[in-house]
């Protein structure tokens, strides 16, 4: 097998979205030689972002052909144990660092930072824009852009994330696809009052609990994780200081570090709010046009989102590559391939909600044995088992090198 018979040097495509899934099919894709823009409607690349984990040699596998399975150790978080606290701090459980970051955990913007800068003498980054209108056509997709002249490209790919603009230009407005798991979710940097060093602390009381953790050794900050049950809200979701309103009523009179960590959202400039969710299309292709990452098979978390969109990229470019470019043979065999393996990976982001924040005492003390059970020695071992059998529950061909 040789490049050159499995070259894709004829083929142009449009990413849309620069996060994870989109600058690692940028990767995938220019082993083989395609044409790659990449447009995202932010100014720049996003820093930051929660820690994302890998687990399992799928994982290992895919990350080693692309070439940054050392990188991501290099720049890896080395997070620690994390422990479930009573209200007045003290340990309840005591959970190993495999259990919540796997075989190796990064924060999300630095392992777009390792693609972007494998990418970026080869791929045409277009950064503060976003694709207006998308006309599918016998000879390509026609695009429109809010600021860039319009184009046409042999392929269009979404890989803008869980409210994927894309999806909604072409397989329909995201009321559609969107599954509201009854849990929201915020994360924003805190002041390490706590002294935590690479490091995690976990309170839950009924419905909500405060996570504060220190990935990355920084003395003077952490970053607090806020998870609650709810009914559905309506809220804008470019309106900060209205998220900000709404964190404030649902975790006043919190105990533990509550009343500190309400103070740190007073004057956060990094808050994520949305809600716990899933995607589920009935496609992930459409002529053209494909979906991949969050935008495809998302969860807000637990869902091993990171883990599924690499290996999503992986499948996508190899079948490209194996069928010389002919979409509809490619997007074919990848639906084939990666469909079941991601909804095995969507079905554990649904117990993300109750494991932070169980709904009664009751379930709270009945999580903190369980946990307390499957983090004993004889367990250990099963456990790592039992997390990485969604994340391997897939076989990969091997694609041409």
């Amino acid at each position: 097998m040789t490049n050159k018979t499995y070259g894709l040097s004829h083929l142009t495509v449009l990413i849309s979205g620069a996060s994870v899934a989109g600058p690692a099919l940028a990767l995938d894709l220019v082993r083989y030689g395609a044409r790659v823009t990449v447009v995202e409607k932010a100014p720049d690349l996003r820093a930051g972002g929660f820690a994302v984990d890998f687990r399992g040699h799928v994982h290992r596998k895919v990350l080693t052909e692309m070439g940054i399975w050392d990188e991501i150790h290099v720049r890896q978080t080395r997070m620690g144990r994390q422990i479930v606290v009573a209200a007045d701090g003290s340990p309840k459980v005591d959970l190993p660092s495999e259990m919540m970051s796997g075989d190796v955990e990064i924060f999300r913007g630095e392992l777009a930072r390792i693609m972007y800068e494998r990418t970026r003498g080869h791929v045409e980054y277009v950064f503060g824009d976003s694709i207006a209108t998308l006309t599918d056509t016998p000879q390509g997709v026609d695009v429109t852009f809010e600021k860039s002249p319009a184009r046409r490209f042999d392929l269009v790919i979404g890989a803008d994330g869980l409210h994927s603009h894309t999806r909604s230009l072409v397989f329909g407005d995201e009321s559609r696809h969107l599954r509201f798991l009854d849990h929201y979710v915020a994360g924003f940097g805190v002041p390490n009052d706590l002294g935590l060093d690479r490091t995690g602390r976990l309170y839950s009381e009924p419905g909500r609990a405060i996570a504060l953790g220190n990935y990355d050794g920084d003395p003077d900050r952490a970053v607090a994780l806020l998870v609650f049950r709810s009914a559905r809200l309506s809220y804008d979701r470019q309106d900060i200081a209205g998220q900000k309103r709404i964190l404030t009523e649902r975790f006043a009179g919190m105990g533990w570090e509550g009343p500190h960590v309400l103070k740190a959202l007073e004057a956060a400039d990094d808050l994520y709010f949305d809600a716990i969710a899933q995607i589920h299309v009935d496609r992930l292709t459409k002529g053209r046009v494909a979906l991949l990452g969050d935008a495809a098979y998302g969860a807000t978390m637990g869902g091993m989102g990171t883990g599924v969109a690499v290996v999503g990229a992986y499948v996508l470019a190899g079948e490209l590559a194996l069928a010389g470019g002919d979409h509809r043979t490619a997007f074919a065999a990848y639906e084939s391939r990666i469909r079941d393996f991601a909804e095995g990976c969507q079905k554990t982001s649904g117990n993300a909600g109750p494991f932070f924040a169980p709904p009664t005492e009751r379930r709270i003390r009945g999580r903190d044995r369980m946990y307390r059970l499957l983090a004993s020695r004889p367990l250990a071992a099963f456990f790592k088992r039992l997390t990485e059998k969604s994340a391997t529950n897939i076989k990969l061909p091997e694609y041409p090198v």
